[in-house]
């Protein structure tokens, strides 16, 4: 085992590199698949850990006028990097009277979810509000038996969207589907009339029928969906570049890494990255991912550490020589889903803080 020369880096750390462009992409693909429908754009838990800032800024760009996000603060933050009273902004978790200033002040939009909020929000109303009702999630919403007091507390109050959500979208075939649709449209019926919005990202792929007057994506924005098999239009918008710490030569029967799970069969020559499980890297990735160094595979070696990871770089010496760095996600974001047994949405949101962000496209 032998260390070698490595290449010069500028800095250890790890780097984000978020693409924009591709973002808006996404968007407008969305937009084709929902030619009758408003494509608004969810924003929440800092657009998906990618900065909800710079990514709202480039969907207000590419013409989002509505955005969702998931508490009153993610709210308020989404409208000062905005920098524009104009654009909608609604609110997940539903409205308390002691949030009114914040409302108020970054022009808000509270969804109501149950009769408390609803009557918090009557004695002070801060402008429109929505109406959530569960059609067969059981997780926030007015219930099936609520809509006849629903009634009598909506009356003087400006309802500008009823609205739902799927529980099995990422499942075509899933008869919850369905079910859901016929009782979203039997309740809705019951109540004022008003724009309606069901589909997430997989309801938008569901079909027309499923659209309605505004639809609100989230992970498709990002590059994926809950499908991990699903074709789709959209594109990679997210990578993590990893500097290449350390190159050294092994021999066969050298072992990498904590517990020594890795044992050489033959001589490799290695690189120890600057990424691990604290930057985002799921540690279910060790010895099963790979990083990609100018497009071509480099399979992780031995377990991903706090800080740190090992790749099998043999063959790449050129690459690695002009300059290349590896490179997590990207196109194996539904891998590294698979193999951590989750969903993109949960690697993207577990992206650690420590990474520097880089955005490509003027935000």
């Amino acid at each position: 085992m032998s260390v070698l020369a490595t290449p010069s880096v500028d800095n250890t750390r790890s780097r984000l590199v978020i693409d924009l462009d591709a973002i808006a992409r996404n968007y407008a693909a969305l937009q084709a698949l929902t030619p009758k429908a408003e494509t608004s754009a969810v924003v929440k838990a800092n657009a998906y850990g990618l900065g909800a800032g710079p990514v709202a800024r480039r969907l207000a760009k590419q013409g989002a006028r509505t955005f969702f996000v998931a508490t009153v603060e993610e709210g308020a933050a989404v409208r000062e990097a905005l920098g524009d009273p104009l654009p909608d902004i609604w609110v997940f978790a539903g409205y308390r009277a002691k949030d009114r200033p914040l409302y108020v002040k970054h022009r808000l939009g509270a969804i109501l979810n149950q009769p408390g909020e609803t009557a918090q929000f009557r004695a002070a109303p801060t402008g429109p509000c929505a109406i959530h009702i569960d059609t067969g999630m059981a997780r926030l919403g007015y219930g099936a038996g609520d809509i006849s007091g629903l009634l009598n507390a909506l009356q003087n109050l400006d309802v500008s969207m009823i609205m739902s959500h799927l529980a099995c979208s990422e499942d075509a075939a899933s008869t919850q589907n369905l079910r859901q649709l016929e009782r979203f449209t039997a309740l809705t019926n019951a109540l004022p009339e008003t724009r309606l919005s069901l589909a997430n990202t997989g309801g938008v792929l569901l079909g027309e029928r499923y659209q309605f007057d505004v639809t609100r994506p989230g992970i498709g924005l990002y590059g994926a969906t809950a499908d991990l098999d699903a074709d789709t239009p959209f594109e990679p918008v997210v990578k993590l570049e990893a500097p290449i710490l350390q190159l050294r030569e092994i021999d066969a029967g050298d072992t990498v890494g904590y517990g020594a799970t890795y044992v050489a069969h033959s001589p490799r020559l290695v690189a120890t990255v600057g990424a691990g499980y604290a930057d985002g890297l799921p540690r279910a990735l060790s010895g099963a991912g790979c990083a990609r160094i100018a497009g071509l595979r480099a399979p992780i070696l031995g377990r991903i550490s706090m800080d740190l990871t090992t790749i099998d770089v043999t063959g790449l010496e050129h690459e690695i020589a002009q300059g290349a760095v590896p490179e997590f996600f990207g196109p194996d974001l539904y891998q590294a889903a698979a193999l951590d047994g989750t969903l993109p949405y949960e690697i993207l949101t577990g992206l650690g803080a420590r990474a520097e962000r880089i955005y490509k496209g003027a935000s």
